[in-house]
């Protein structure tokens, strides 16, 4: 059972990333640690925009039990970050649509406008190489990027954005600034 303020927050935070298009109907993920070895994440079957109890599964970051059956694709990521990063409280996973665009012709991003500017500057876009292999190693991957990002959050070419942060409306600023800054930038570069 989870705690009902940790779904009320999840619940309301999805449903703002889903309206931003973060998130699709059923491709991303969002998790809360609970302690050093539980956190929360969405089920496979979640619709972002009605985060409930039904669609949130408990699970233990070193033991997989029958709940990781029916948890999100990204759960193995989700609890390899809790696990090697300590000051991670929340992580989402999505796929919002300009950064991903953007992506998919840049090695980087190079942020123009003075939010995106201020608060990355320049984030590097992660090449995930074989897209048919990328599930069987994506959780190594993954992990140890964020380990040495300084802005908790890791843009991978035609994939898309895995965010951590302590504070849960710090990640959502995160990724609004990111996906803000590409679409300017996308739109720039039509002129």
């Amino acid at each position: 059972m989870v705690d009902k303020s940790i779904e009320d927050l999840l619940s309301n935070i999805s449903l703002t990333l889903f309206r931003k298009n973060f998130f699709g109907i059923y491709h991303g993920a969002i998790s809360a640690k609970l302690d050093y070895t539980n956190f929360v994440i969405n089920t496979s079957d979640a619709i972002f925009d009605r985060i409930d109890s039904k669609t949130l599964c408990k699970l233990a970051t070193i033991n997989k039990d029958y709940r990781w059956k029916v948890a999100s694709i990204e759960a193995d990521i989700h609890a390899s970050i809790y696990n090697h990063i300590h000051e991670a409280k929340y992580i989402a996973f999505g796929m919002p649509p300009y950064t991903t665009a953007y992506t998919l012709n840049h090695d980087s991003i190079e942020c123009l406008d003075y939010f995106g500017k201020t608060l990355y500057g320049s984030i590097p876009v992660y090449d995930p190489g074989e897209f048919d292999t990328w599930y069987s190693r994506n959780s190594l991957e993954v992990t140890k990027f964020l380990k040495e990002s300084p802005h908790h959050i890791m843009v991978i070419k035609g994939i898309g954005v895995y965010v951590y942060d302590r504070d849960i409306h710090e990640l959502v600023k995160k990724v609004a600034i990111l996906e803000n800054s590409c679409r300017l930038l996308s739109i720039k570069e039509l002129f």
